[in-house]
């Protein structure tokens, strides 16, 4: 990935992992706990693809396995966000721009039901009966309600400075380095290459014609 890209996703990883956990994490909402980090690694894949998508929530999700308070085995949201990061990154548009709200959120609710029963699910395998106690449709539910609210805030603001960063001046000059020269020839000069040719045509016809004008002259003399 660019640096600008990669700078940027860590940042806003890093963030949403600190307000995840001393502030939404907090707040003793029933069910589930709002997934700020969802949302991140959601946003950055439908701008950046899926295999950004997939390398950016496989970093998010082994960042949140080890920041404290962490109750579960390392690299089990790693897995889960992994997973997720590369197939919202699927529903990437072509042309790299969304017509609609429609598509991102319901981006969103399938992330949210996904990751909580990916989640519940990679537990299950490895001993942790804790979604069995809570409720696993109760917690499905409830985290699809709490990020669908959350998206609207956060999901076009994260998909909006990824989109700058990509659209970073210094980013496109160096990678349209071979461009440069045919582009200085029909902006900076005024003349198109195709027409060249008819453009030393006229200077030459000038040329002639102020040639045989000075000619005319010295025999008038």
């Amino acid at each position: 990935m660019r640096f600008n890209r990669t700078l940027l996703s860590i940042t806003l990883v890093v963030v949403a992992l600190v307000v995840q956990v001393s502030v939404l994490a907090r707040l003793q909402l029933p069910g589930a706990v709002p997934d700020l980090l969802l949302l991140v690694v959601v946003a950055l894949a439908l701008v950046y693809g899926h295999t950004s998508g997939a390398v950016i929530g496989f970093g998010a999700g082994l960042l949140a396995d080890l920041a404290p308070p962490a109750d579960h085995a390392a690299g089990r949201y790693a897995l889960v966000l992994c997973l997720i990061g590369y197939l919202a990154g699927l529903a990437k548009p072509d042309n790299g721009q969304l017509r609609t709200a429609l598509g991102p959120m319901v981006v969103v609710v399938g992330a949210a039901v996904t990751t909580t029963l990916l989640y519940a699910g990679v537990g299950a395998l490895v001993g942790d009966t804790a979604a069995r106690h809570v409720g696993l449709a109760n917690l499905v539910v409830t985290a699809a309600i709490y990020d669908l609210l959350l998206a609207p805030f956060t999901v076009p603001l994260i998909m909006a400075l990824a989109r700058r960063a990509e659209n970073d001046p210094l980013a496109e000059k160096s990678s349209g380095g071979s461009d440069v020269a045919s582009g200085w020839l029909s902006a900076g000069t005024g003349l198109k290459i195709g027409n060249q040719r008819g453009g030393l045509r006229m200077k030459t016809a000038r040329s002639r014609a102020a040639r045989a004008g000075r000619i005319k002259g010295v025999k008038r003399l």
